[in-house]
């Protein structure tokens, strides 16, 4: 069972420049069914694959892959010609905006944004653009989405995630790698890891997430990690109150940032006294979540949490 993404997803890559081609190639190494890429100047040619298999991936394979990908001018084109249901962009973030949004008009279903830096004006245009549209945005400024030895669909490491029980849902990329490693080690794992980035305005949220992973029968718990900026935690908390029906982590980032000043991420930011650390962090208590005081403690909060709900 998995969260958004499986075995039999077929993704579509827009943008296969330098990154775009790096990243398309170890996702290709784990399993992942890699179906076509969409550059408009490059329309026609078959972009070729090949290397060592990460025998972290799908048990089973051969030792060594050789994959072609064609290219198409358009998405339109590309969804026609291959059945892709889910599209990674790496476009450029002068150009990011309008990917999402031709993605979204050719009826892909799930779309993944990795690309950091995409003007906030460029993603309110995107955002309002895929509220009538059938389509579900994770990002951007994300690390991806993976269902570990089936799907990677980003820029996270394959090595470092196992098939286990937990779901795990986090504002921040290098913090999602901890997290996911701290599973792995001590014997939890991970259905799915969802990165839905740290800008201002993006797709899928915590509440989206933790109602996906709440719906999931292979999910037993869920670790959440958020960061100072916005209010996105303390909807989660006043979700999971409402809600949730599985036990939940999590760690906040920036306790020590000062107002006012951006910390990282473009929504890191505390304005006005909205959006700190000890707020979310209190709102998540009250909700029953239990919080890691540090980064080095998810995976022991998240077995914290696992052990109170195994004892009601």
């Amino acid at each position: 069972m998995s969260v958004l993404v499986g075995k039999d997803t077929k993704v579509l890559v827009q943008g296969m420049g330098k990154t775009g081609r790096f990243h398309t190639d170890k996702a290709i190494a784990y399993g992942t069914n890699m179906v076509g890429a969409v550059h408009p100047s490059r329309a026609g040619q078959v972009e070729v694959f090949e290397g060592e298999t990460d025998h972290s991936g799908v048990e089973g394979r051969e030792d060594t892959y050789r994959v072609e990908v064609p290219i198409f001018r358009t998405v339109e084109e590309a969804v026609a010609a291959t059945g892709a249901d889910a599209s990674v962009v790496y476009v450029p973030p002068p150009f990011a905006a309008d990917a999402i949004m031709e993605a979204a008009d050719a009826g892909v279903p799930l779309i993944i944004c990795v690309t950091e830096g995409i003007p906030i004006a460029d993603m309110v245009k995107a955002k309002r653009y895929l509220e009538d549209k059938n389509v579900r945005l994770v990002g951007p400024n994300c690390p991806g989405v993976i269902t570990p030895k089936e799907c990677k669909i980003g820029i996270m490491p394959g090595y470092i995630h196992t098939p286990g029980r937990i779901g795990v849902v986090s504002r921040s990329g290098t913090l999602t790698y901890e997290a996911v490693h701290q599973l792995t080690l001590n014997g939890l794992g991970q259905t799915t890891a969802i990165g839905i980035g740290g800008d201002p305005v993006n797709g899928t949220n915590f509440v989206d997430a933790l109602t996906a992973f709440n719906d999931d029968p292979a999910t037993e718990g869920v670790l959440m990690i958020g960061e100072i900026g916005g209010t996105a935690e303390e909807d989660a908390a006043a979700w999971i109150t409402a809600n949730m029906t599985k036990p939940v982590a999590a760690f906040i980032a920036g306790t020590t940032a000062p107002a006012g000043k951006r910390m990282g991420h473009a929504g890191a930011i505390i304005s006005g006294g909205k959006g700190t650390a000890a707020a979310k962090i209190e709102a998540l208590e009250a909700a029953g979540v239990v919080m890691a005081p540090t980064p080095t403690d998810m995976g022991t909060a998240m077995m914290e949490a696992m052990e109170k709900r195994s004892r009601k």
